[in-house]
C-alpha cells in the first residue's frame, strides 16, 4: 500500500480520535461538568482499529502498543454504559475477538515476519524506539487509571487524573511523532492537548463548586 494511502488511514483514525474529544468537550461544556458519553467510546473503538492498521502498515510497534492496552477498556466502558449489550451478539463477538485472533495469528504463525516488520528498522535509533514506547505506555496508563477508577465507582467516569495523564503522555509523544514524521499521529496529539487542558479546567471548576 502506498505511503499516501497509509497516511490517509492514519488521518481518518486521528480524525475519529480528535472528533471523540471534541464531542466529549462540547457535551462537558453544556453539562458544566466532565461527562463520559457513549459516542466517545464508540468512536474510540473505531479509531483504535484503524490506528492499529496504520501502525502495522507504517511499521510502527509504538503506535500499536498503545491501542492494545486501550481497546478492551473501550469495550468495558461501552458495557458499563449498557451500549455493548444492545449490539447484535455477532458484532459483539466480532469486535471482541478480532484483535485477539489477529494478534495470535501474527505471533504464532508469522513470528519472524511480525518481528521483522515491526522491530527491525535500521533507520530508527534504539533510544528513539525506547523513548516512543515509554511515552506510549504513559499515555496508555490513562485508560488503565480510568478503568480502575470507574470500576470502584460502578460506572463509566472520566476523572481529572485521566486528563492529567493524557496531557503528560501527549507531551512525551509529540517529539517522537515529529522525529518519525508521523504527521497524522502528531495532529491528533496536538488537538488532544487543547481538549485535555480544557477538561482539567472544567474538572477543577467542578471541584471548586462542590467545595472539594
Amino acid at each position: 500500500m502506498g505511503k499516501l494511502a497509509v497516511e490517509l488511514i492514519g488521518l481518518l483514525a486521528q480524525g475519529l480520535f480528535s472528533g471523540r474529544m471534541i464531542v466529549q468537550w462540547i457535551l462537558s461544556e453544556r453539562a458544566k461538568k466532565v461527562v463520559s458519553p457513549v459516542i466517545f467510546w464508540q468512536m474510540s473503538m473505531a479509531a483504535s482499529f484503524l490506528l492499529c492498521l496504520y501502525g502495522w502498515l507504517g511499521n510502527d510497534f509504538v503506535i500499536i502498543l498503545g491501542q492494545i492496552v486501550a481497546y478492551y477498556v473501550y469495550v468495558w466502558n461501552l458495557h458499563a454504559k449498557g451500549s455493548w449489550q444492545q449490539m447484535h451478539f455477532t458484532l459483539r463477538w466480532l469486535f471482541f475477538l478480532t484483535p485477539i485472533v489477529l494478534g495470535a495469528w501474527l505471533l504464532i504463525f508469522h513470528w519472524d515476519l511480525t518481528m521483522e516488520h515491526l522491530f527491525v528498522e535500521p533507520d530508527i535509533p534504539m533510544w528513539l524506539f525506547i523513548y516512543g514506547i515509554v511515552g506510549q505506555l504513559v499515555f496508555s496508563l490513562r485508560f488503565i487509571y480510568q478503568w480502575i477508577y470507574s470500576q470502584r465507582r460502578g460506572e463509566s467516569i472520566l476523572p481529572i487524573g485521566f486528563w492529567i495523564i493524557s496531557f503528560t503522555g501527549s507531551l512525551l509523544i509529540i517529539p517522537y511523532a515529529v522525529i518519525r514524521c508521523k504527521w497524522a499521529y502528531l495532529l491528533g496529539q496536538v488537538t488532544g492537548l487543547v481538549v485535555y487542558s480544557r477538561n482539567i479546567m472544567i474538572a477543577l471548576g467542578e471541584r471548586k463548586a462542590e467545595g472539594c
